[in-house]
C-alpha cells in the first residue's frame, strides 16, 4: 500500500498572513480604506490561516499549527472587533483596549520568535519583523505615537513581503527550485 503525499499547508498560511498583513499596513499608512482589510482578514488571513494551522496538525508540525491557528484567530478577532465597534456598549473599546489586545499578541509573537530561530533564517526574520511591528503598534496604541505607527507600518510591510518570499521558496522547493532561506539562527 502506497502512502499518499500531503501538500504543505504552510504555503497557504504564509500567503494569507503575508497578504492580509500587507493590506492592513496599506490601510494604516493611509493608502486604502478598511474594507479590503476586513474581507481579507476574515477570509484569507483568518479562515485560511486557521485551516492551514489545523492541517499542520496532520503533518506533525506543532510550530506551524500554533502559528497559523493563532494568527488566523488573531485576524478573525481583530476584524470582528472593528466590525462590531459601536454596535453595542459591550463591543466598544474603552481607552487603550486595542493596545492591550495587541500586547497579548506581542507576547505570543515573542515566544514563537524564539522557536522560529531553530528553523530557518527567513522564518526567523519574518518573526523578528512581526515582533518589532507588534511592539511599534503597542507603542502607537498605548501612547498615541504617530512615529511608532509609521515605523510599524513600514516594518510590517517588510514582514509581509518576507512571508510571501518564504511561501514562494516553499512552493519552488517542491518543484525542484532551491531558493535561499538561510540556516537556523540558533543551532
Amino acid at each position: 500500500m502506497s502512502e499518499s503525499k500531503l501538500g504543505n499547508p504552510a504555503v497557504i498560511g504564509l500567503a494569507g498572513f503575508g497578504m492580509t498583513t500587507l493590506i492592513l499596513q496599506c490601510h494604516n499608512l493611509g493608502w486604502c480604506g478598511i474594507a479590503p482589510v476586513l474581507w481579507l482578514g476574515l477570509i484569507f488571513g483568518g479562515t485560511a490561516q486557521l485551516l492551514a494551522g489545523l492541517m499542520e496538525f496532520k503533518t506533525g508540525n506543532s510550530f506551524g499549527m500554533c502559528a497559523f491557528t493563532g494568527y488566523g484567530a488573531f485576524w478573525i478577532a481583530l476584524c470582528l472587533m472593528i466590525i462590531f465597534k459601536g454596535v453595542s456598549p459591550v463591543f466598544d473599546w474603552v481607552g487603550k483596549d486595542l493596545g492591550f489586545f495587541l500586547m497579548g499578541w506581542t507576547l505570543f509573537t515573542f515566544l514563537l520568535f524564539i522557536a522560529s530561530m531553530k528553523h530557518n533564517g527567513t522564518l526567523a526574520f519574518v518573526f523578528l519583523t512581526l515582533l518589532l511591528g507588534f511592539i511599534g503598534l503597542d507603542v502607537k496604541e498605548l501612547t498615541e505615537s504617530a512615529g511608532a505607527g509609521l515605523f510599524a507600518g513600514w516594518d510590517l510591510i517588510i514582514c509581509a513581503l518576507s512571508a510571501f518570499y518564504l511561501m514562494f521558496a516553499t512552493v519552488c522547493a517542491e518543484a525542484g527550485i532551491k531558493l535561499p532561506v538561510g540556516g537556523p539562527w540558533i543551532k
